[in-house]
C-alpha cells in the first residue's frame, strides 16, 4: 500500500495533536478513513496527516482540498477554507513528501490489530457509555480510616484548602490542585488504579469522594508560565481542556506542602469533598457503570481532625522504643516500627498494644514474639467500609497476637532454623526508601557477605536500603519530568541516618550489582573488642583504599566486601602467593584468573555444596583484596592458591578465607536472545535456523500436557518443584492410576510453568539451543593452545570442531566469533577439567576482549556447535579505548561516594541505550552493522563501564528515534490467577473507542505511546509465529477433557488418601498428628512470608502458585522486568530451601537420622492434616494449598520404601 500525506495549514498554535486528530476523525469517517496519523508540525501552525489508502485520501482533498501553494511554509491563502476549526479555516492539499515507509507499516498494524479486536469483542463488549470524568472539589484532605464502636472516621491528619479538580482517567486518578493567586504553578497528584484499594462516596449533605490506597501517590508540580499573562492563559486553557506544548518540564516532588511532608508516606486514605453536591450522581454513575476501575461503596462517615499530629504519634513510639523498652530485643522493636511506619496501625494503637507485644515477648521469647508479630501483618486487612470495626478492635488485635503465640510456640520457625543449618544464610533487614516514604520489611534468609560474616553476632546493626518508586519498581527515566528534588531527598538519605527502634543508620557501602538495583548498605554504630565501630572503622578493617582518588573505583572495591558469597574456606597465609600476569601489546591475556592445588581443591568441595557430591574445578571467588577465577592446576603440590596482579584490587586485607560466589558445577543451558539472533542474522545465519528451534520448542510445549509423562519431564527439565518432588509426584500418580490433570491445583501449577516458558519465547525470544553451553572462561595455564583455538570441556564431553562463541550483552556484530575448538593432549593438565572454556595466551589480542569486553574475572561465555547457527561472515570486534576512572585529587570520601550513587542513578541509560539499539537494528539495512547501531554499541560499553570509571555516557551523540518500535518489543497480555490461568489484553477493551480521550493521559499531551508495525526481519517473523492465547486454551482444553476422561466423582486427593489408606491399613500414624499439625502451619508460614516478601508491592501478596512454581507475575501480571526476573529466581531459591527443610522435618522429625524409622507414619500424618478443610490463612490470601502436594509426595515415597519391604503393590486401576 502506497499511502498518501495530506498538508494542513492555519493551525492555531495552541492546538494539540490529539485534539486535531479527534476533529479529523469526524471528518474521515464519511470516507471510510479509520485509521490514519497525525503529526503536527512545532510552531508552524501545520500538521500531516497520512493515510493508508491514497484513493480514499483523494477524495476527501476532491471535497476538503485547496489549491496547491509552493511552499509548505503557513502563509495565509486569499481564498476561504472549506474546513474550519476553532474559527479558523484550515487549508488541506497534498503533500510532496512521500509517506514515511515505517509510519505506514505502523498504521497497518494498527488496522489489523483494530479490525481484529472489533471482531473479538463484537459481542462481549457493550458500546462504551459516556460518562462525566471530571468533577471539582473544595478542600483536601489526607488520613486514616479508625473506628468508633462501629462507624467508622476518617481521621484527617493534613488538610489543603485550595480547590481543584478530581479527574478519573483509564488507568488513574488524577488530582489537580489550582494554584494560588500570582503562583504559576500548580500541583498535580496521580493514582494508578492498582493502588487504590476502594473508593468510598458519601450523599448530598456530604458530597464527598474518599480513596483508600496501597501506595503512596505520585505528586508533581507543573508550572503553568513565566507571567501572569501566560499563567492566566494556561489556566483558562486548562478549564477546556487545552495545554501549551511548550511548557517547562513537570517536576516530582514529595508533598504539595510542608504539612503533608510528615504523612504522605504513612497515610493512604484521601477525601475530596466535591463542590457541586448534584455532581454526585454522576460519580455514582461513573463507579457502577465505568470499566477498570476500582471497587466503590456508599457509606457515611464522620470526618475528625487528628489530636495530634501523626508525626507526633510515630516519634511518641520511636521515643517508646528507644528509651523504654531497653529489655526488648532489636528485632521485635523493627517489627514493632515496621507495624507503624508501614501503615498497618495508627502509631496510637500500636503504642497501646505495646505493653501485650512486650508480654508476648517475656513469656515465650524472641523468636516466637517475632513470629507473632510477623503474621499480625498478614492478618489486618486494609481499614475502610468493607472491613468491619472490631477487626482492629484492642481486644480483637490482643487476641490476634496470642493465637499467633501458640502457633508460634508449636511451629518451628523455618527462618531461624535455615541460618543455624547453613553457615551461609543470613537474616537481613531492610529499608526501602520512596519518594514520599520510608519502609521496613524482613528480616529475610540471604546470602551472606563479608561483612556480615565477619560481624556476625552483630548482623541486626546493618541493614540493606533499596531506593525504588511507590510501587516497588526502580525510578523509571521520563524525558518530560524533572526528578532533582526526589534525588536531593535520595541524597538527604544517604548522607543523614534512618532512625531504627533508637538506633541510628549510616551509609556505609554498596557492591557493583546492587548499585546498578539502587541498593546500599547501611549500618548502625556498635561495640565491637571495646571499640565504638562506626562505618568508617568498618571500611578500614576490610583493607587499604587510601590510594584510590575515583570515587566510582573505590566504591566498587570496597563492593568487593558486600558480595554475596555462599561459602568459605580458610586457607594458611603461606599457601598464598602471587604470580606474573601474561601480558603482550599491552593486553592482559590472564585478566582475573589464577589457579589453585588439588589439597585446596579437595577442601572447597568439603563445605560447597557436599551433600550434593558436586566437586567443580574451577570457583569464582572473593579472597581478601582479590576476585577472580581459581581453576585447578594438578601441577602444584600441596596447598597453593596463586594469584595474579589483575585479580588483587586492593591491599590491606588480613583475611585468608576463600568466599565462593560461584562455580563451574555444573554446565549451563546455552539460550538465544534478541541480541544474539539480530546479529546472527545480520552475519548470515538463515532465518529458519531460529524458527526450527522455536518450533521445536513450543511443540515440545504443546505435548507437556498429553501426558503425565511429558508434563514430569518438563518440571524437571525446568526445575520446577525440585525440593517439594512435582514432577517425581505426577509421574507417581500416574502409575498408581492417578492424572494430576484431575486436581485443579497442580494442572494450574504446570499450565503457568507452561505459560511463563512460552512467554520467555515470544516475548524475550529466549530459545533453547540443545547444542551449545554456558561455561566460565580461564586462560590455558599450559600455553598449548594456538591463537584463536579453545579447549571446552563439561562433564560429558570435550566439545571439537568449528563454534560459535559470544558473551552477553552483545550489541556490536563482531561481538559473535567463530574460533576452533580443539583437543589437547592425554597427559595434559587441562583434562582435569571441567565445565569450563579455557582461552588461548597466543596471539597479539585475547579473545575474551573481543567478545562484548569479556574477560577472566567470572564472565560466562556462551559456546554453540550447532551447525545452522555458525556465522558465514564475522566483523571486526570493536577495540574501544579503555576509560580511565574519574579522578578527584585526593583521597574518597564517604560523601564522594554517596554522590556517585546518586549520579549513577540519575544518568544510568544502560537499558534505554540497548533498547534503542534493538529498535534501530530492526529498520536499519545494515542492521546492527549500521553506523547509528555501531554508535549505539559504542555507548553502551561506556554505559557498562560507568558503574567504575565514574564517567557517565554521553547521550548526546545518541542517534535520533522516533516512537515506533517493532512488534517483537509490544507489551504482552497480562497474566492473571483465578481459578484458572488467563491472560488479559493490557489495553482497556473500551480504548477501541477513540472518541473516548484519557483525560488523564490528555494532561501530558508531550508524552506519547510508543506505536508498533510488523517487523519484517527474523525478531517480528519468530513473535508472531507463536500465539500464546490460543496455545494456552489448547492446553488448558487438552487438560480439560483428559481429566474429565479419568475424572471419577471424587477428588484426586481424596481417591489418594484411599490408596494410602489402604496401602497401610495396619500403620499407626495417629499419634503423630498434632506434631503433623505443627508442621503445617510452620510451612505456611513460610510460604506465607514469601507471598508478601517477594511481591513487588508488600501489601499485595503474591499468589501461593506464583511461589510454588517459582515466578513472580509482576505487579499487574505483564511482561516480568529484569528485576522481577531476579526476584523470582531469588523467591525459587528461597522456597526450595523451604520445601527441603520441611521435607527433612518430616522424614527425620526431631531425631535427624535416627528419626527415619518412623518418616512413614510423619507423612501419613502430614498428608491427613493437609486434607483437613481449614478457614482461611490470612485475610488477602485466602486458603493455602500447597503442603498436601508436598506432604504427598514425601508420603508417596516412604509409601513406596514400605512397600519394597511388605510386598508387591498394585495400582488403583
Amino acid at each position: 500500500m502506497d499511502g498518501a500525506v495530506i498538508f494542513v495549514r492555519n493551525l492555531p498554535d495552541q492546538t494539540t495533536e490529539k485534539q486535531l486528530k479527534k476533529f479529523f476523525q469526524q471528518r474521515f469517517r464519511d470516507f471510510g478513513i479509520d485509521t490514519f496519523d497525525c503529526h503536527k508540525l512545532r510552531s508552524r501552525g501545520c500538521a500531516l496527516l497520512t493515510v493508508l489508502d491514497p484513493t480514499k485520501a483523494q477524495k476527501f482533498l476532491n471535497l476538503y482540498g485547496s489549491p496547491a501553494s509552493n511552499t509548505h511554509r503557513l502563509t495565509v491563502p486569499t481564498t476561504s477554507g472549506k474546513l474550519n476549526y476553532m474559527t479558523r479555516p484550515l487549508y488541506c492539499q497534498a503533500s510532496r513528501d512521500k509517506p514515511d515507509k515505517i509510519l505506514l507499516q505502523t498504521l497497518q498494524k494498527e488496522a489489523k490489530d483494530k479490525a481484529t479486536k472489533s471482531r473479538s469483542n463484537a459481542e462481549a463488549v457493550r458500546p462504551a457509555r459516556r460518562f462525566e470524568r471530571k468533577f471539582g472539589y473544595t478542600s483536601l484532605c489526607c488520613g486514616l480510616w479508625d473506628y468508633r464502636g462501629s462507624d467508622l472516621d476518617f481521621v484527617s491528619h493534613f488538610q489543603d484548602l485550595r480547590r481543584g479538580n478530581v479527574m478519573f482517567g483509564k488507568k488513574a486518578l488524577a488530582l489537580l490542585v489550582s494554584p494560588l493567586p500570582a503562583v504559576y504553578s500548580r500541583y498535580r497528584m496521580d493514582f494508578p488504579y492498582s493502588s487504590i484499594q476502594s473508593i468510598t462516596t458519601g450523599n448530598s449533605d456530604d458530597p464527598s469522594i474518599t480513596l483508600t490506597l496501597s501506595e503512596a501517590p505520585r505528586i508533581y508540580e507543573e508550572p503553568l508560565g513565566d507571567d501572569a499573562l501566560t499563567a492566566a492563559l494556561n489556566v483558562l486553557s486548562l478549564q477546556h481542556g487545552q495545554f501549551n506544548p511548550k511548557r517547562p518540564k513537570r517536576t516530582r516532588i514529595t508533598s504539595i506542602r510542608k504539612a503533608h511532608d510528615g504523612v504522605v508516606g504513612s497515610c493512604f486514605v484521601y477525601r475530596m469533598l466535591l463542590s457541586e453536591p448534584s455532581s454526585l450522581g454522576h460519580v455514582y454513575s461513573l463507579l457502577r457503570d465505568g470499566r477498570e476501575l476500582p471497587p466503590s461503596f456508599r457509606c457515611l462517615t464522620s470526618v475528625i481532625a487528628a489530636r495530634t499530629s501523626f508525626n507526633s504519634e510515630l516519634a511518641q513510639l520511636l521515643s517508646v522504643l528507644s528509651n523504654d523498652c531497653d529489655s526488648l530485643d532489636f528485632g521485635l522493636k523493627f517489627q514493632v516500627q515496621r507495624l507503624a511506619q508501614n501503615g498497618y496501625l495508627a502509631p496510637a494503637r500500636v503504642i497501646e498494644l505495646l505493653p501485650e507485644i512486650i508480654l508476648v515477648f517475656r513469656r515465650s521469647g524472641i523468636t516466637t514474639s517475632i513470629e507473632a508479630l510477623r503474621k499480625l501483618f498478614k492478618q489486618l486487612p486494609f481499614p475502610g467500609p468493607e472491613t468491619e470495626a472490631k477487626v482492629f478492635s484492642k481486644e480483637n488485635l490482643i487476641k490476634l497476637l496470642s493465637g499467633n503465640e501458640e502457633a508460634s510456640i508449636r511451629e518451628r520457625s523455618f527462618m531461624f532454623d535455615l541460618t543455624k543449618q547453613h553457615s551461609h544464610i543470613g537474616l537481613v533487614y531492610k529499608a526501602i526508601i520512596t519518594p514520599t516514604g520510608t519502609y521496613l520489611e524482613g528480616p529475610e534468609p540471604e546470602a551472606k557477605n563479608r561483612v556480615l560474616r565477619k560481624y556476625s553476632d552483630r548482623a541486626d546493626y546493618f541493614i540493606r536500603v533499596s531506593f525504588l518508586d511507590e510501587d516497588g519498581e526502580p525510578m523509571r527515566f521520563d524525558r518530560f519530568v524533572s526528578l532533582d528534588k526526589i534525588y536531593s531527598r535520595i541524597k538527604n538519605v544517604l548522607e543523614g541516618a534512618i532512625n531504627i527502634a533508637g538506633r541510628k543508620y549510616e551509609f556505609l557501602g554498596f557492591s557493583h550489582s546492587s548499585l546498578r538495583e539502587q541498593t546500599t548498605w547501611f549500618m548502625a554504630p556498635f561495640v565491637c573488642r571495646g571499640e565504638l565501630l562506626h562505618a568508617r572503622g568498618v571500611i578500614a578493617r576490610l583493607g587499604d583504599f587510601s590510594s584510590i582518588r575515583s570515587p566510582a573505583k573505590c566504591a566498587a572495591r570496597i563492593g568487593q566486601a558486600f558480595s554475596d558469597t555462599n561459602g568459605t574456606v580458610d586457607v594458611l597465609p603461606g599457601a598464598i602467593r602471587e604470580v606474573a600476569d601474561v601480558e603482550r601489546s599491552g593486553r592482559v591475556f590472564s585478566d582475573g584468573c589464577g589457579t589453585i592445588s588439588l589439597e585446596v581443591l579437595q577442601r572447597l568441595w568439603e563445605d560447597y555444596a557436599p551433600a550434593r557430591g558436586l566437586k567443580p574445578t574451577l570457583f569464582q571467588i572473593r579472597l581478601a583484596g582479590a576476585k577472580g577465577m581459581l581453576s585447578l592446576d594438578s601441577r602444584l603440590v600441596g596447598e597453593v592458591v596463586l594469584l595474579r596482579p589483575s585479580m588483587i584490587k586492593f591491599n590491606g586485607s588480613d583475611a585468608t578465607d576463600i568466599e565462593i560466589c560461584g562455580s563451574g558445577a555444573r554446565r549451563l543451558p546455552m539460550y538465544l536472545n534478541r541480541q544474539y539472533i539480530k546479529i546472527m542474522e545480520d552475519l548470515g545465519v538463515k532465518p529458519e535456523a531460529f524458527m526450527e528451534l522455536q518450533d521445536a520448542e513450543v511443540e515440545r510445549l504443546r505435548q507437556t500436557t498429553l501426558s503425565p509423562i511429558n508434563a514430569a519431564s518438563f518440571l524437571d527439565r525446568k526445575l520446577v518443584g525440585k525440593a517439594s518432588r512435582l514432577p517425581w509426584l505426577v509421574r507417581k500418580l500416574h502409575y498408581i492410576g492417578l492424572a494430576f490433570l484431575e486436581d485443579p491445583f497442580l494442572r494450574n501449577a504446570v499450565e503457568l510453568a507452561v505459560l511463563m516458558q512460552l512467554r520467555e519465547l515470544k516475548h524475550r525470544s529466549r530459545i533453547l539451543v540443545e547444542q551449545g553451553v554456558t561455561l566460565y572462561g580461564i586462560m590455558d595455564e599450559t600455553n598449548t593452545l594456538a591463537e584463536g583455538s579453545v579447549y571446552v570441556c563439561t562433564d560429558k564431553h570435550v566439545i571439537l570442531g568449528k563454534v560459535t562463541i559470544t558473551r552477553a550483552p552483545a550489541l556490536h556484530p563482531g561481538d559473535i566469533q567463530v574460533v576452533d575448538a580443539v583437543d589437547v593432549p592425554d597427559d595434559s593438565p587441562l583434562n582435569a577439567l571441567h565445565n569450563c572454556v579455557v582461552f588461548s595466551q597466543r596471539g597479539q589480542r585475547d579473545l575474551p576482549s573481543q567478545l562484548s569486553g569479556g574477560d577472566l574475572d567470572g564472565d560466562l561465555y556462551n559456546v554453540i556447535y550447532h551447525p545452522d547457527l555458525q556465522p558465514t561472515r564475522l566483523v571486526e570486534p570493536a577495540d574501544y579505548p579503555r576509560v580511565t576512572p574519574k579522578d578527584i585529587g585526593r583521597p574518597v570520601e564517604r560523601n564522594d561516594m554517596t554522590d556517585f550513587f546518586v549520579q549513577f542513578m540519575e544518568n544510568d541509560q544502560l537499558g534505554r541505550i540497548a533498547t534503542l539499539h534493538l529498535a534501530l537494528a530492526d529498520r536499519k539495512e545494515l542492521g546492527t552493522r549500521d553506523p547509528d547501531c555501531i554508535t549505539l554499541a559504542e555507548m553502551h560499553s561506556t554505559a557498562v563501564d560507568f558503574s567504575k570509571s565514574g564517567i557517565p555516557v554521553d547521550m548526546s551523540r545518541c542517534p535520533k528515534y522516533d516512537m515506533y518500535r517493532p512488534d517483537f518489543m509490544a507489551p504482552g497480555p497480562h497474566v492473571v490467577i483465578d481459578k484458572n490461568i488467563k491472560l488479559i489484553d493490557g489495553a482497556p477493551a473500551h480504548s477501541l473507542d477513540e472518541d473516548d480521550e484519557d483525560i488523564v493521559s490528555a494532561l501530558d499531551p508531550e508524552s506519547k505511546s510508543y506505536r508498533y508495525y510488523e517487523s519484517q526481519k527474523v525478531l517480528g517473523k519468530l513473535y508472531r509465529a507463536i500465539d500464546e492465547e490460543t496455545i494456552l486454551a489448547e492446553l488448558q482444553k487438552q487438560a480439560r477433557d483428559l481429566g474429565n476422561l479419568q475424572a471419577s466423582g471424587q477428588t484426586l486427593m481424596g481417591r489418594l488418601w484411599g490408596y494410602i489408606a489402604r496401602e497401610t491399613r495396619l500403620v499407626q500414624w495417629e499419634h503423630h498428628r498434632d506434631w503433623a499439625r505443627d508442621i503445617r502451619d510452620a510451612y505456611e508460614t513460610t510460604i506465607l512470608d514469601t507471598m508478601y516478601d517477594y511481591s513487588p508491592h508488600p501489601s499485595q501478596p503474591l499468589t501461593e502458585l506464583e511461589v510454588f512454581v517459582g515466578t513472580v507475575l509482576g505487579k499487574n501480571g505483564g511482561l516480568p522486568s529484569k528485576r522481577i526476573r531476579e526476584t523470582s529466581t531469588s523467591m525459587k531459591e528461597k522456597f526450595e530451601r523451604d520445601v527441603a527443610f520441611t521435607v527433612d522435618c518430616i522424614v527425620k522429625g526431631t531425631q535427624g537420622e535416627n528419626g527415619k524409622e518412623e518418616a512413614l507414619e510423619r507423612s501419613i500424618a502430614c498428608l491427613s492434616v493437609a486434607l483437613e478443610d481449614l478457614e482461611p490463612t490470612a485475610a488477602k490470601v485466602g486458603k493455602l494449598e500447597s503442603f498436601r502436594y508436598v506432604a504427598a509426595a514425601v508420603c508417596l515415597k516412604e509409601v513406596e520404601n514400605f512397600q519394597k519391604i511388605s510386598g508387591l503393590a498394585f495400582p488403583l486401576r
